[in-house]
């Protein structure tokens, strides 16, 4: 029988080897059936009060439903969000500590060079949850009416035409830089700390033009203080079916979106985070949660990790492009 012992050596040496990995997945697996059993804190890398926060916060009521648990929403403002996408990153790998985000995410890479994170290597994608797409607006006395009017001043008076932004590098900032690039056109940036303050300036006249969304600007366009000229989706918003897009004005595949998406920390257990998409994919897809965010001019997308994650790496090489062409640095 001495012709089994090599056998039975590779049999033990191969439950020897393969019995760490098991007991690993058996912990994973008990840890999700009994996930969440205390308060997941979802982190929010903007103050209190505005759009996203709002979202985020009816996120974390419908996701707490699901989950049979409670999440809490804490806003971590400043450095472009990279306090709070740093705090999540260096979080426990447990799935109770999430982050929030929106595409500061995939700008900040090439805006700060020392950040305490990779973006991509410590952060795992979740669920992108929702989206608004971005619309270029004028103040009501600008001397056109229309996208091509725009256009075609802003040609013959390179530089001299201004628009505003909530600041260096944020979203508006860079999709106008990108639109300014596909469009071969200069206009000068005026950047503001904070969105409010350049919509102010907007309004009185400061600035002519600038990036913003539905959700803010519907009162002032039909207040006829402002005008919108195009709208940075791939479809026309159902709020203002009258807006063309800028795909359909000869930009095609231009877009322009603040999307709003769960991040974890880089391995969170598999099943946790397969537990967390299936809460969201209900979220996503209950009626009453629709069409509260519908409301404001909200689009609820949903999606699974794989597809966010796409998205995520699209976006950082675009938007460190156009960073580079623009010679965009942070205040």
């Amino acid at each position: 029988m001495a012709f089994q012992f090599p056998f039975l050596r590779r049999s033990m040496l191969r439950v020897l080897l393969f019995a760490p990995f098991a007991f690993f997945l058996a912990t994973a697996v008990g840890a999700a059936e009994r996930y969440p059993d205390h308060p997941i804190r979802l982190v929010v890398p903007f103050s209190a009060g505005g759009t996203v926060d709002f979202v985020a916060r009816l996120v974390a009521r419908q996701l707490g439903t699901q989950l049979g648990g409670q999440v809490v929403v804490e806003n971590l403002p400043g450095a472009g969000g990279t306090i709070a996408s740093s705090r999540v990153a260096k979080a426990d790998k447990d799935g109770y500590t999430l982050l929030f985000t929106t595409p500061n995410h995939t700008i900040n890479p090439a805006l700060y060079q020392r950040m305490s994170f990779d973006t991509e290597r410590d952060l795992a994608p979740v669920s992108l949850v929702a989206q608004i797409p971005e619309l270029l607006v004028a103040n009501a006395a600008q001397p056109y009416q229309d996208f091509k009017g725009f256009l075609a001043y802003a040609k013959e008076h390179q530089g001299a035409l201004n628009y505003g932004s909530a600041g260096n590098g944020t979203l508006p900032h860079v999709t106008m830089e990108l639109l300014l690039q596909r469009l071969h056109v200069q206009i000068t940036h005026v950047p503001y700390k904070g969105a409010a303050p350049a919509m102010n300036d907007l309004l009185a006249g400061q600035v002519g033009v600038k990036m913003d969304t539905i959700a803010t600007s519907a009162q002032y366009i039909q207040s006829g203080k402002l005008k919108p000229l195009a709208i940075a989706s791939l479809k026309r918003s159902p709020l203002m079916p009258e807006v063309p897009t800028l795909d359909e004005l000869g930009v095609p595949g231009y877009q322009g979106i603040l999307w709003m998406g769960i991040l974890a920390p880089a391995g969170t257990p598999q099943p946790v985070i397969q537990k967390l998409h299936v809460a969201m994919t209900a979220v996503t897809q209950n009626a009453d949660f629709r069409k509260r965010l519908d409301a404001d001019g909200v689009e609820v997308v949903g999606g699974d990790p794989a597809a966010f994650g796409k998205l995520i790496r699209a976006e950082i090489g675009q938007w460190a492009e156009v960073i580079r062409k623009s010679k965009i640095k942070v205040d």
